[in-house]
């Protein structure tokens, strides 16, 4: 079994066809070198692989990252785990709303199913452990007894590092036929949206306010990867262990308003962000969750600077 803390055992919900976690992103980048060394500062396992870079969370075995090496920038595909037994039911829904199946992409062996999602990305949905909690992810707010000192030394602040991929932010040139596809083929449900600008889509086996969010855009692409961390405290202590190492850009530290985690954002080498979020809404296997439709105004963050100017730019449309 995944080793990660605050999971109990698996849940799901009897009868309906979904996937039940975000198994895992691919994609390629001009520099392996300079990937590996940015998600091994922002506190991940990044381990040489052949020709890619495996991305890890200490002390788990799962993979929730594979990069490659291309010319530019680019998400390469989205994998989605599923019950074993659901395969089958996932391969006569392909069929009875038209999906066409693809062959995995070269190089990867798969025994998943293959097909695309309308902004023509690749999907994979194959049996796996279930690797989104099962549960709501404990959450440290500790604060010093009278007398104590609550704060380490600057010298001797510890090193963050994620527990799991929590969720992925992707662009879409149609936010409704996104939601759509995700609800009809996967089997997601919408949590919240803001309009035609954003969508966020939960797993109906008990998972994060959302496994996936979709953001307009003129094409496909994949704006952050989020990373899920125990405490308030580590957000600030991750971003303050990048900004020491020289990447100051990005967003944070702050609360967002759909899904209410703490967030700090910090800019990669291309344009992307990878984000330390920390008490994100969790939604049980056993509750029907109403979403809603919400004012941009009032559904961003509840506070925190203001984001940069390009802070929704896709850097992978040219």
């Amino acid at each position: 079994m995944t080793q990660i803390k605050g999971y109990v055992a698996p849940t799901r919900r009897q009868g309906q066809l979904g996937i039940h976690s975000l198994d895992h992103f691919s994609m390629v980048v001009p520099d392996l070198q300079q990937a590996q060394d940015f998600y091994a500062l922002f506190g991940l396992d990044a381990q040489r692989e052949g020709q890619t870079i495996g991305l890890y969370t200490p002390g788990n075995s799962h993979r929730w990252g594979i990069i490659g090496e291309g010319p530019r920038k680019k998400l390469h595909y989205l994998s989605f785990g599923a019950f074993a037994d659901d395969l089958p039911r996932f391969r006569e829904r392909l069929e009875h709303v038209g999906v066409e199946r693809m062959s995995a992409p070269p190089g990867f062996e798969s025994n998943g199913i293959w097909f695309r999602n309308p902004d023509g990305l690749p999907i994979e949905i194959k049996a796996a452990e279930k690797v989104s909690p099962n549960a709501k992810m404990p959450t440290e707010f500790i604060s010093s007894a009278a007398g104590a000192r609550g704060a380490a030394l600057r010298s001797q602040a510890p090193v963050v590092h994620p527990r799991r991929l929590a969720h992925l932010a992707v662009y879409s040139s149609d936010v409704g036929r996104s939601i759509a596809f995700y609800r009809d083929v996967l089997g997601l449900r919408l949590s919240d949206k803001v309009g035609n600008h954003v969508a966020f889509m939960h797993g109906i086996h008990g998972s994060d306010h959302h496994l996936i969010a979709i953001g307009h855009s003129e094409g496909p692409g994949l704006h952050h990867c989020s990373w899920d961390v125990g405490s308030v405290q580590d957000v600030g202590l991750g971003a303050m262990q990048m900004a020491e190492r020289g990447f100051t850009a990005g967003w944070g530290m702050g609360r967002h308003v759909l899904g209410s985690n703490y967030f700090h954002y910090v800019r990669d080498p291309w344009g992307s962000h990878s984000e330390y979020s920390a008490d994100m809404d969790y939604i049980p296997v056993t509750q029907d969750w109403q979403d809603a439709d919400q004012a941009p105004e009032d559904a961003f963050y509840l506070w925190g600077p203001n984001p940069p100017e390009d802070f929704t730019r896709n850097y992978e449309v040219v």
